[in-house]
């Protein structure tokens, strides 16, 4: 059975921590804070995700599960990506479960911190990691919108 991922004092703390080295540039490279307009208030949301990339394609993984940026880039359809001073809009195109099963394949052997938060693991077969992904939603992201300026950070 897989961990609940919960928000507490020690998460909020955590999530700081790794915001502030993400902002500067420390840490893994797959580490990105990802800011996205909340779906009732509109007010920017930040958090640190990890984004997965292969033959020139990126995905951002839900590894935490239907959290709130989740839903947030949902609704939005995009989202801002900040590493190191960098910023990027992305239009977001979230993937079938069969569409994520390589990317999460990916994830789960890059990123072990996470497995615990998943019901399969590296040597599960397609179907089952396929089935996981309704947990863990994968979203392609795709090229940055025409004259899209980034907005304010958190």
């Amino acid at each position: 059975m897989a961990k609940v991922y919960r928000v507490n004092a020690g998460t909020r703390l955590v999530n700081r921590v790794f915001a502030a080295m993400t902002r500067l540039g420390i840490g893994k490279s797959y580490r990105h804070i990802v800011t996205v307009a909340g779906r009732r208030t509109g007010t920017p949301r930040s958090t640190p995700v990890d984004v997965m990339s292969r033959d020139g394609e990126r995905w951002l993984v839900a590894a935490y599960g239907l959290t709130n940026w989740v839903r947030n880039a949902r609704a939005a359809g995009q989202v801002e990506l900040s590493r190191g001073g960098r910023t990027q809009i992305l239009r977001v195109t979230e993937l079938s479960p069969s569409e994520s099963v390589p990317v999460l394949r990916q994830y789960l052997r890059e990123v072990p911190v996470t497995r615990p938060y998943f019901d399969v693991t590296t040597e599960s077969p397609d179907e089952d990691i396929a089935a996981d992904a309704a947990r863990h939603p994968v979203f392609r992201l795709d090229a940055p919108l025409p004259g899209a300026e980034p907005g304010p950070l958190e």
